[in-house]
């Protein structure tokens, strides 16, 4: 593996190339820009590391960790090292400073925690100390700066940390290769987006509730997130996540088309009304998915996962518990989630919400309805067979 690197690959051999990609953090929510962005490069596989998982983190990470930090992390350690046992021959870390995101535009920035680039360089040095684990596996460790929302810029980042482990790159192929990406990433949101709203248009025809789950994208993992939005769907409740909720016009005009004409926002996107200090891209997100949750009528409860010590989350959780209560809509909230699962107390709170959901629904969606108007013909009209 190590000689393929060593020597200046031809664009033939390109296609044996196997990229490994710790799947962590921020590469939760970007994971398909890489996707199209590596096969655009004619690489010839992308391998992810698995998710997170306490035997993971033991057996690979633990010894590995030179910082104190929250769990999704330090989790990062185990991902690494668990990649190294694979065949790859780069192991690609991207440290993703900022994030693309539907509210570029509205908002002031769109940044990732300061933690998820800094924690890289962090981490690999557990892997250097007492020797560099990448060489003596004849891996190339590459982990360029990710500027997303600094799109005319992020392929000259990109360019410089790659060209590295593949020499014969060019940087026009790779400005092709983040359009591709971005292709794949946004292509894959839409259908995401869509599958949420036909969520929302069979409650409203059906006269029944979902949840909205709002999280950072790593809550998705198993390890990290611990399946609660499994727990509530095994409930029979549609679950929606926060990052893919849909932006149909119509719906959005519903929702905050009221507020846009009469000068309380400028954009349906814009959360100045409720955050002002809209810097982080997750951060937006959640508050503007906590704003579209008060107001939609069949979301009737919003379960928020927080992990433990994450500094980016703690001022967000009162704001956000008081705009989603504003209308009557259910709050709950799971935090200070680590390594382990606390199955026991999951079980328990589950129960708990599932018997507030039944209880309060039918109620909640009939006040939340009597503060709007009649809903788009689009949302509550069955389709014809």
């Amino acid at each position: 593996m190590g000689s393929l690197l060593r020597r200046k690959p031809s664009r033939q051999e390109r296609s044996t190339l196997k990229v490994g990609i710790p799947r962590f953090l921020n590469v939760w929510g970007t994971h398909r820009f890489w996707v199209g962005f590596f096969r655009a490069l004619g690489v010839g596989k992308v391998i992810f590391s698995s998710e997170t998982s306490e035997e993971q983190y033991r057996t690979y990470g633990s010894k590995r960790i030179t910082m104190d930090s929250c769990f999704p992390v330090k989790a990062l350690a185990g991902h690494i090292g668990e990649l190294l046992e694979k065949d790859i021959n780069i192991l690609f870390v991207p440290k993703i400073y900022s994030l693309p995101s539907f509210l570029s535009g509205h908002v002031m920035d769109a940044l990732s925690c300061t933690r998820v680039p800094m924690s890289v360089e962090n981490i690999r040095a557990g892997f250097t100390r007492e020797g560099d684990e990448f060489s003596l596996r004849g891996i190339r460790f590459v982990s360029p700066f990710v500027p997303f929302a600094e799109r005319d810029v992020l392929p000259k980042y990109l360019y410089d940390e790659l060209v590295k482990a593949i020499p014969d790159l060019k940087l026009e192929e790779v400005k092709r290769a983040v359009e591709e990406g971005f292709k794949e990433l946004e292509g894959f949101d839409r259908a995401m987006r869509e599958k949420s709203m036909e969520i929302i248009r069979w409650c409203a025809i059906n006269n029944k509730p979902s949840v909205l789950i709002l999280a950072r994208p790593y809550h998705l993992d198993s390890g990290i997130g611990h399946d609660i939005d499994q727990e509530i769907q095994a409930c029979s409740y549609p679950v929606l996540w926060y990052n893919y909720l849909p932006l149909d016009e119509e719906l959005l005009d519903w929702l905050f088309g009221d507020d846009v004409r009469q000068g309380i926002i400028k954009s349906y996107f814009d959360i100045s009304d409720v955050w002002t200090s809209s810097y982080s891209s997750n951060t937006n997100e959640i508050i503007w998915a906590s704003k579209f949750a008060s107001r939609l009528p069949w979301i009737t409860a919003v379960i928020r996962l927080s992990s433990y010590e994450c500094g980016m989350d703690q001022p967000t959780f009162t704001p956000v518990q008081r705009i989603v209560e504003s209308t009557g809509t259910l709050f709950f909230k799971f935090g200070e989630l680590d390594e382990t699962k606390p199955a026991g107390s999951i079980k328990i709170r589950v129960e708990t919400i599932d018997y507030y959901v039944k209880r309060y629904s039918q109620e909640i969606i009939k006040r939340k309805l009597s503060l709007l108007k009649k809903p788009p013909p689009k949302l509550t009209e069955r389709p014809i067979a």
